[in-house]
């Protein structure tokens, strides 16, 4: 009797329908992240109006080619304000979002790479602050401190590194009993020397695509803790600040708040989009080396 062959599994190739997927995901972020930082960047060289200069013959007109964005109660271009209160979200989202980073990714590699009463120590307070609710903390900063981006630096930066270390010190426990950590060990190099040239490099891919989550959720925490009243005070442009601006204008201007959040909208979508890119293309380049 002649043997049946059965059909062989199909093969998926690297670079295919997946690949392009996830490569388009990548540029697309890409290509929104960097317009969000160029245009802020070069607000002060563009040709658009003074954001805190009020023009109440202009007040509340609704978007046109004069005023795209329209203008808000006292006749503020809000463009312009969206443009400058991109540069107060986008620095604060960076410097909350990289320094826990590195504070999380320290405190979490030295607790999985010794283990013993500095993991104990490192973890606990880990689970100490999850637990906590983060708005309840960041608010008791922000009374301590006052009202104002200093209170809410220290607050997002205090909360933040927590998800950080959580994720380095799971990864180090596996990655401390790779070959390569072993033989650092074993030919005396010193514990700071394995975890800083050899270790943390390996851990950062994770930490990394995280990070563009945890961007978009610190900005929206600040749009949210100035929507509120406890973050940047007016006239300051802000995204948060210009949507609690309209709120009382929401039939008779609703660009006002309207615009600025379909701007946080799109910014979110650019990192978020960035973060999938960036997890494809790191999970290849792993399974590659592997």
């Amino acid at each position: 009797m002649a043997e049946i062959e059965l059909p062989s599994p199909v093969q998926v190739p690297a670079g295919g329908l997946v690949g392009r997927l996830s490569g388009g995901s990548l540029w697309v972020g890409l290509f929104i992240v960097a317009g969000f930082i160029l245009v802020s960047l070069a607000a002060p060289f563009l040709p658009i109006p003074d954001p805190n200069v009020a023009d109440y013959a202009a007040a509340l007109q609704p978007p046109s080619p004069a005023h795209p964005f329209g203008t808000d109660d006292v006749g503020r271009d809000l463009l312009s304000r969206v443009i400058w209160g991109g540069r107060t979200d986008l620095v604060f989202g960076f410097v909350t979002t990289y320094v826990s980073l590195v504070i999380g990714v320290v405190l979490g590699a030295v607790a999985g790479y010794f283990g013993g009463w500095r993991e104990t120590v490192v973890m606990r307070l880990v689970d100490t602050m999850i637990a906590f609710p983060f708005i309840v903390l960041v608010l008791a900063i922000v009374a301590i401190v006052g009202p104002g981006l200093a209170g809410l630096y220290i607050g997002m930066i205090v909360v933040s590194w927590t998800m950080y270390a959580r994720i380095t010190h799971t990864e180090m426990l596996v990655l401390r009993e790779r070959q390569f950590i072993l033989a650092a060990r074993t030919l005396g190099y010193s514990d700071a020397r394995v975890i800083v040239r050899h270790a943390i490099p390996n851990l950062l891919r994770s930490n990394l695509v995280f990070s563009m989550s945890d961007m978009v959720l610190n900005v929206l925490g600040l749009a949210s803790l100035s929507y509120l009243g406890v973050g940047v005070q007016p006239p300051t442009p802000e995204w948060g600040v210009l949507i609690a601006g309209g709120q009382t204008y929401l039939l008779t201007g609703w660009w006002i708040s309207t615009l600025p959040g379909l701007v946080i909208v799109v910014m979110g979508v650019g990192f978020s989009l960035l973060g999938d890119g960036l997890a494809d293309r790191l999970s290849v380049s792993t399974a590659r080396a592997a």
